[in-house]
């Protein structure tokens, strides 16, 4: 005759005393816990660093993203970050110095860390589509954090498309600056404006492309952030100019290798030998000595940005005409808005061409 089974001994599969008790609970508990405890409080270029992935088929140097080779920047996409008071940040640059992937940091930060609907402006719609199929899919595709939270294109009811990227929490529109109609098309908590100097007068002929654009973030207020960036074009007909003076016309300030003495780079001070341009070399504002290019690395890390005027309060920084745009307004009713505290400029160097085109 068999014994009979003690209530002590084991048994398999879940115990009857505990109706909660199954099979994978503790797994669950632990994934409840995890989803319970908050994101680290991060900054664009901290998420960037831990987070940001470099595709070949995008970047000179795949691989991690880091901010030290660009040490610029990191004062640029920490203003854009969530905690910063700042709602505006606007940069007058030079060409290939890492702007754009600045902006798309910030665009992989929001999806990430503080999704909300965002607004990224190209000059042509063209360029958009050549802009997300070159840079924003990649950004995507290569960043785990990032690829777990936007569906591939090709899975069904992803809304996911080159123009449109859906996530948790917000919604990624891409445009050119050229067409009204994806300019007024949903509010956006964050703009990037990238290269305004070659956005048209008017887009199809409704008034300011960076007017129609900021104009989408009304609504959310102190919340907003707003990215403008351009290489400057020719002097008094630029668009990023006209902000940068209106500005404490920030400066990227390094020191001197030899004296310390802190300033930031002028082209006038970089000199050679008639006939001679490999023995070119900077000169030092207060020491004169020559810094050559082995520096340059050395200087760019301890650099900070300062402003060199006093930022003029004014409500018509933007003429309300220029010659070719008679009756296309263009002052933005948005700026006047603005504190001069929540409005960041910065300018590496001039960098305009004074006659012609824009160069390449």
């Amino acid at each position: 005759m068999s014994e009979p089974i003690s209530p002590s001994s084991p048994t398999s599969g879940p115990s009857s005393a505990d109706p909660f008790a199954f099979e994978g609970i503790d797994d669950l508990v632990g994934a409840w816990r995890d989803g319970l405890e908050p994101d680290p409080l991060l900054t664009v270029s901290e998420w960037a660093d831990r987070h940001r992935m470099l595709a070949a088929r995008a970047s000179a140097e795949p691989g991690r993203y880091r901010t030290a080779r660009t040490p610029y920047m990191r004062a640029i996409m920490d203003a854009l970050s969530p905690a910063h008071v700042c709602r505006r940040v606007v940069f007058m640059k030079a060409a290939q110095i890492g702007a754009t992937e600045a902006g798309n940091n910030w665009i992989g930060f929001a999806i990430h860390q503080a999704p909300g609907p965002m607004l990224a402006v190209q000059p042509t719609v063209e360029l958009a589509k050549r802009n997300s199929r070159q840079r924003i899919d990649p950004l995507i595709e290569e960043s785990p954090a990032l690829r777990e939270r936007v569906k591939p294109a090709r899975s069904r009811g992803s809304g996911n498309t080159m123009l449109s990227k859906e996530f948790a929490g917000g919604l990624l529109i891409m445009t050119g600056a050229n067409s009204a109609v994806g300019l007024r098309s949903t509010p956006a908590r964050y703009i990037f404006l990238d290269e305004v100097d070659a956005y048209p007068a008017s887009a199809d002929d409704e008034g300011d492309p960076v007017t129609l654009a900021e104009a989408r973030s009304l609504t959310f207020a102190h919340r907003r952030k707003v990215f403008l960036v351009s290489t400057p074009t020719i002097r008094g007909l630029s668009r990023i100019e006209r902000e940068y003076e209106a500005s404490d016309r920030r400066r990227y300030f390094v020191p001197c290798p030899h004296c310390g003495h802190r300033q930031w780079l002028e082209f006038e001070r970089l000199r050679w030998e008639k006939g001679q341009p490999e023995t070119a070399a900077y000169h030092c504002a207060a020491c004169e000595e020559p810094i050559a290019e082995h520096h340059k690395t050395a200087m760019l890390e301890p650099g900070e940005w300062r402003g060199t005027a006093t930022a003029r309060r004014s409500r018509s920084r933007v003429p309300r005409r220029r010659s070719g745009q008679e009756g296309v307004p263009t002052p933005s009713a948005l700026q006047s808005r603005e504190s001069l505290e929540s409005i960041l400029v910065f300018s590496p160097d001039d960098g305009f061409e004074e006659f012609g085109a824009p160069g390449g």
